[in-house]
């Protein structure tokens, strides 16, 4: 089978080249890789705010989901050279890399040419690698966990920040599960706001301790309860950002929402077609989410209280 001509993207002021814009990268519904690009260009503002700045990890799959996933960290020779990096070092292997650093939507189309099809950002921006200033707040359902129980925490969770004067911002995963991005101050570093998430997480379980649990092995979770899990905002550990398509064949996104939203989304619905075509009628639910960042203090002052590591 002869493969199909490249096409030119205009971005910007950028020219993007997609090769085999016809190959089918999800196989549910016969989505192609143009319009993995499309779907990205549809979404540009909400995707490049979502990982301006970021070291970002690809997560390639040159054959379409069906297919092998490459984790890219570092990105290749012969990128163009607009294309802007941010250095990220690992001292534990004596090694770093040149992770992508989206800083427009260019970069996204140019990374989907590469065969990415999930954005997977840091929790911190290249001004300063080593102090994140998103925490994220990961609802993660064990095997027998349905939605309605994952809906039920994300209520707990909001209370809770509402006691704080935090302002969440709560998203689709992609998957089963929800997350809830917080703004903070970059004063602290990886272990101190994993130290304030699982204070977080721990005062989550005190309000809701049917429903959730903190346990640090997987064996020791209850099967049908939530884990709000505290160790995503640990150095290097990253998640699907806010517009990151999902590698499923179904070409899930994961989706940014409103507080009021979350009793009612079916995750499993959110899907490039839907989330392209709301984006154009709603705009972005997180457009507002860089206004306010917050302070850890009192969490800080509840993982003392509690005896957290």
């Amino acid at each position: 089978m002869s493969k199909s001509p490249a096409v030119e993207l205009e971005v910007g002021p950028r020219t993007v080249r997609l090769s085999n814009p016809d190959r089918v990268y999800f196989p549910a519904r016969g989505e192609t890789k143009l319009d993995l690009a499309n779907y990205y260009l549809s979404v540009g503002e909400g995707i490049v705010r979502a990982l301006r700045e970021r070291p970002c990890m690809l997560h390639r799959f040159p054959s379409g989901v069906a297919g092998e996933k490459v984790h890219q960290k570092r990105v290749p020779n012969g990128a163009p050279p607009w294309l802007e990096t941010v250095r990220v070092h690992f001292p534990r292997y004596g090694r770093h890399a040149d992770e992508l650093c989206v800083t427009e939507l260019a970069s996204v189309i140019w990374a989907v040419q590469m065969s990415t099809v999930e954005f997977h950002p840091w929790n911190s921006r290249r001004a300063d690698t080593e102090s994140p200033d998103e925490w994220r707040i990961d609802l993660d359902p064990m095997p027998e966990c349905d939605f309605a129980r994952v809906r039920r925490v994300a209520t707990v969770a909001h209370e809770v920040l509402d006691d704080l004067g935090i302002t969440g911002w709560p998203k689709t995963s992609g998957g089963d599960g929800l997350h809830i991005y917080v703004r903070i101050e970059p004063n602290w570093g990886f272990q101190e706001v994993r130290r304030a998430a699982r204070a977080f997480a721990v005062e989550v379980e005190r309000r809701a301790p049917d429903d959730v649990t903190t346990e640090w092995w997987r064996k020791d979770r209850a099967p049908d309860k939530v884990f709000v899990d505290y160790n995503q905002n640990t150095r290097d550990h990253t998640i699907a950002s806010a517009y990151s398509v999902r590698g499923v064949p179904e070409a899930v996104v994961s989706t940014p929402i409103t507080w009021s939203e979350v009793d009612s989304v079916e995750p499993r619905e959110c899907t490039i077609g839907v989330v392209s075509r709301r984006f154009a009628e709603i705009g972005d639910p997180h457009e507002k989410i860089d206004d306010t960042a917050h302070q850890l203090d009192t969490l800080l002052e509840w993982a003392d209280r509690d005896g957290l590591d």
